[in-house]
């Protein structure tokens, strides 16, 4: 099994290894599954989520893939990485997710990005219920050295506290 390159990946140690790049409304928090009108995860082992405020909250890992053990030549030779993320709303406030994954060369200069559209999730419309968003990167060449992870969102309303999406269980893997 390839292992999760990113740290505290659920929020069990707080705000720990991100890089807040956002930090708006009433700023990232973490919480308790499954918090006020909120859902059980699918999965027992993650107990925990991050979640965003009224004005944008986004953080981010960038995970330096030498640091962490690879060869150039396994880099090199353009590995899969899988990259998976979940997300869900409050069933009492609205909340827009984003993600953005990049691959990056030695300078830290975009081989390849994952850029989904945003989500609206209105609870009036959706259940709710934690959503997985996954893309694996394959074929892109020789020289990536560094990957970028970066997620977030806010609420619609505006309210303050911690209204918006909460993220949880992300993961980057590398299939060598």
């Amino acid at each position: 099994m390839a292992r999760n390159l990113l740290k505290n990946p659920s929020g069990e140690e707080q705000l720990e290894f991100w890089e807040l790049t956002e930090n708006g409304g009433s700023q990232w928090k973490v919480e308790d599954m499954p918090g006020d009108c909120g859902f059980d995860f699918c999965s027992d082992g993650v107990t925990k989520y991050f979640v965003t405020s009224f004005e944008l909250c986004l953080k981010r890992q960038v995970i330096d893939l030498l640091a962490e053990g690879y060869s150039p030549e396994q880099l090199d030779a353009s590995p899969v990485v899988a990259v998976e993320d979940w997300y869900c709303g409050r069933t009492d406030c609205g909340c827009t997710y984003q993600m953005t994954v990049c691959l990056l060369d030695e300078n830290q200069e975009v081989i390849q990005e994952f850029k989904p559209e945003p989500v609206t999730l209105d609870p009036d419309t959706d259940d709710c219920s934690w959503k997985q968003v996954s893309h694996t990167f394959s074929d892109y060449g020789p020289g990536m050295r560094f990957i970028c992870f970066e997620h977030g969102g806010q609420d619609t309303k505006f309210w303050d506290g911690w209204f918006g999406v909460r993220v949880t269980g992300s993961s980057v893997t590398i299939e060598v």
